[in-house]
């Protein structure tokens, strides 16, 4: 059967997702048994996939109806008792949720708080761990509010080093598919996430998997688990059932989103994972460099080697904000997603780039169609009379200096605009310049005093 999903806007918010026509139509299946054999055997297969993607031989997934949120309620209510210790890192909005979950299930929460844009340091962890002990550390491995990305593999050295009984629970929730994740090698003891992110699958599981450790914390911990639906005893038997081929009941399972996912790990662990990482990567780079190269503008996170491969959060120049550039792009057909940290909500906008965004070039080319509607935005907004001017200044200067001293120009080290340059600019931004508007409105404000200033 021939299937194509209807026209819509391109979504690129940092999830849900785009999803293939493969994985939209298995979520169209026709009814059938939970308990019916076809059904045992997908689920079964879509467990061992789930595996695959995280690089684990001996974890325990969960495939659970609800979404990533259901995920910090499992660890919460299966791995803490009341007053246990519990460390949060924290790198953004998604950090102070789960503090604030774990909190509700009892536990005493310790958060260490890292500045906008940037992720606790392996020096303030050390401290943070000699200083208490804590029976959980949990990492947002990359904060959908920030697009920070932290170092799971680092951390779990450490905590391993300093504290080696305290669990280690990575929330992947915006990385279990666009990030690397190595969850036996890396001894992680949690990694959770949800369908509607870097798997490429609509909204509606929440998935989990704990280590041989986590598990028998769980079976041997001294008060009663106080969640009904979460609690990891009631869910054990039904996943290792299914995964034997033996289905056992405990609540009906979301058969058809879970054919949806099925379709989606198959097709991701045709290939190796390393590749999607791979693929993930390099289109962030890409994407990354043309936000700071060409529009010239500041990314939230403080250093690249920190910001993450599914999303790029990015600030608005001065004297634009969202009402500006997101309702422009939405005219294109293109959704992007607002501010979400408290701190900074309404001065930047986040784009995701997971999944078939980054997979499928040949028959998508979703992320050119991202950089030609911001072109077109920020043209139509104003403030290519800014990024043209510095970037042409910056292009002439630095050619000049390479010609005199074999040397590049500094951004700080730019010449006055004179009026030779001037006529250059006049040139180059008519040919740039909307309709109606007058090259004179791109050059109005730039002389040889504000040439050099910093445009976000």
């Amino acid at each position: 059967m021939t299937f194509h999903q209807a026209e819509h806007p391109l979504l690129v918010i940092p999830g849900s997702i785009e999803v293939s026509d493969d994985v939209l139509l298995a979520n169209a299946t026709p009814s059938q048994s939970h308990m019916s054999k076809s059904f045992v055997q997908t689920f079964g297969e879509t467990i061992k996939m789930f595996r695959q993607v995280l690089v684990t031989e001996r974890g325990q997934p969960f495939i659970v109806a609800g979404s990533g949120t259901l995920g910090w309620d499992m660890v919460a209510s299966n791995l803490t008792e009341p007053g246990d210790e519990a460390l949060v890192l924290h790198s953004g909005y998604f950090g102070q949720s789960f503090a604030d979950c774990l909190e509700t299930y009892g536990a005493k929460v310790t958060q260490l708080k890292a500045p906008v844009g940037q992720c606790p340091s392996r020096e303030e962890l050390v401290q943070a761990l000699k200083a208490k002990k804590y029976k959980i550390v949990t990492i947002t491995h990359v904060d959908t509010s920030t697009g920070v990305l932290s170092n799971p593999q680092m951390i779990s050295e450490v905590v391993h080093e300093i504290s080696p009984d305290t669990l280690i629970v990575l929330d992947g929730v915006c990385s279990v598919g666009s990030e690397v994740i190595r969850m036996d090698e890396w001894s992680l003891d949690v990694v959770m996430c949800a369908s509607q992110k870097g798997l490429g699958v609509p909204p509606g599981l929440s998935l989990v998997c704990a280590s041989e450790r986590a598990i028998r914390i769980v079976e041997t911990r001294k008060t009663k688990i106080n969640s009904y639906f979460a609690s990891w005893l009631n869910w054990l038997p039904v996943m290792r059932g299914y995964e034997q081929g033996k289905p056992v009941y405990f609540a009906t399972p979301p058969i058809q989103i879970i054919c949806a996912l099925h379709t989606s790990l198959k097709e991701i662990t045709s290939r190796p994972i390393e590749e999607r990482w791979a693929r993930h990567k390099q289109a962030s780079i890409d994407f990354k460099q043309f936000v700071t190269d060409e529009l010239g503008l500041k990314q939230v996170p403080s250093d690249p080697s920190i910001a993450a491969n599914g999303m790029t959060a990015i600030y608005f120049p001065d004297g634009l904000s969202a009402s500006d550039i997101i309702p422009r792009l939405l005219e294109r057909g293109i959704v992007v997603a607002g501010g979400l940290h408290k701190e900074i909500k309404d001065k930047y906008f986040r784009i995701g780039h997971m999944g078939i965004t980054v997979m499928d070039t040949k028959t998508r080319n979703d992320l050119e169609k991202v950089k030609d509607a911001l072109r077109n935005v920020f043209k139509e907004a104003g403030y290519v009379q800014y990024f043209l001017a510095k970037y042409f200044v910056k292009s002439i200067s630095s050619k000049h200096m390479e010609n005199e001293n074999n040397t590049s120009a500094s951004e700080s080290s730019l010449p006055p605009l004179d009026e030779a340059n001037r006529r250059k600019l006049h040139a180059f931004y008519s040919s740039m310049a909307l309709p109606g508007s007058s090259p004179d409105d791109g050059l109005q404000s730039i002389d040889s005093d504000n040439v050099n200033c910093d445009v976000r």
